[in-house]
């Protein structure tokens, strides 16, 4: 038995309280693994939230992400169900998407057919369906593909919950604690992570700092290429239900595909359960640049209006911008490296963290356990050609 004053030294230090930190520290933690999560500012407060909190299989080419998406879309309601009753409400709805082209349909019709011969479900329908699914949609709708296994969830409110699930199971989560580095024993291995609270004992280091895992990766010795993109969203003044799904445009799967840094914008539209309207998407890299682009802004608007004209007329609320943690290949960073035994990575996810976080946990600790992987975890190793930095 534990005396009173003794101190219990965690198995795994999750470095990152954002969705994919707190999805890995809530896997863990089920499966009766100790945990310490750290941030240097606190949960949510990064990446996550700045992010719509899209959960989609609907804008993913055939292949790894989309095989880790999938299980994960079916990981999500998993996870909800064993999450405390009191943190449950997390806003999810599986409202599905509906992914529109104006402009020559076929390209939209080859994708989908891609995506149904890989297992996605999804609808190819009419424009005239179209505007039955979403009346205040543009007229100028050529086709569109009804994709009902997207959802959301309110990002921050997910992230907070998972690490409520991970205190409940005994683990902590410690704000404000900045990660410096890892400690390493004489033969090489992870033994601490340093900290600006000082150094703590650990078997386990998971980097999970989103845009930030490159710099943290580099300070532990085995730095990675992830790089931060940034992305702009507007959100509107409440409204009675006008977008009943996730809508975005055509553009938006070769945006998420593109690997060009100059600024890409395509035309995402859903509404929130407070009755906002959240506008994007952009993404441009520009380092960590937190100055707001008011062009960037301007043209999600008319891209919006575009494709929903009723906007023209509403008010937008406010505006936000934050950092998908980019890697060159856009594949996530999951799993251990072989550099530095004991640490490990969980990020590259760009912008589809908040949607692949349920696997994304699920996936290492299954690996950390020695346990037959739920998706084919090879394509996301860390020693790829496209990640190792140097």
């Amino acid at each position: 038995m534990n005396g009173p004053s003794e101190v219990i030294m965690p198995d795994v230090v999750v470095v990152g309280a954002g969705m994919v930190g707190a999805a890995c520290a809530e896997a863990l933690s089920a499966a009766g693994v100790r945990v310490l999560v750290i941030d240097r500012d606190g949960p949510a407060a990064g990446t996550t939230a700045a992010g719509e909190g899209n959960v989609l299989v609907s804008d993913k080419e055939p292949g790894p992400e989309l095989d880790l998406a999938l299980a994960s879309r079916l990981e999500w309601e998993r996870v909800l169900a064993r999450l405390p009753q009191r943190v449950t409400d997390v806003e999810w709805e599986s409202k599905g998407g509906v992914v529109v082209a104006t402009g020559d349909p076929a390209p939209l019709k080859a994708f989908a057919a891609k995506q149904v011969a890989a297992g996605v479900s999804a609808r190819l329908v009419s424009a005239a369906e179209a505007l039955e699914l979403e009346p205040l949609l543009t007229p100028r709708v050529t086709v569109a593909v009804h994709y009902p296994d997207d959802a959301q969830v309110q990002p921050v409110l997910a992230a907070t919950a998972l690490l409520a699930a991970v205190r409940e199971r005994g683990g902590e989560v410690r704000s404000g604690v900045t990660a410096l580095g890892v400690r390493r024993s004489a033969a090489g291995r992870v033994v601490g992570v340093e900290t600006s609270d000082g150094v703590i004992a650990c078997d386990v280091v998971l980097n999970a700092c989103g845009p930030w895992a490159g710099a943290f990766s580099s300070s532990a010795g085995a730095p990675i290429r992830v790089l931060p993109r940034r992305g702009m969203v507007l959100v509107t003044a409440p409204l009675p239900e006008s977008v009943r799904h996730k809508v975005y445009d055509a553009d938006y799967v070769g945006a998420v595909g593109s690997g060009d840094a100059e600024l890409q914008t395509s035309t995402v539209v859903e509404s929130t359960r407070a009755g906002t309207v959240l506008i994007g998407s952009s993404r441009e890299r520009v380092g960590f640049d937190e100055s707001l682009r008011v062009r960037v802004l301007r043209e999600l608007a008319r891209k919006a209006v575009g494709l929903f004209p009723f906007l023209a007329e509403v008010a937008v609320m406010r505006a936000y911008g934050g950092f998908r943690p980019y890697a060159p290949d856009h594949l996530p960073v999951i799993g251990p490296d072989p550099r530095v035994p004991g640490l490990w990575h969980a990020t590259g996810h760009e912008g589809a963290g908040i949607g692949l976080a349920a696997s994304t946990g699920r996936l290492v600790c299954e690996l950390l356990l020695g346990l037959t992987p739920h998706v084919a975890a090879e394509p996301f190793r860390v020693d790829r050609a496209a990640v190792i930095d140097g």
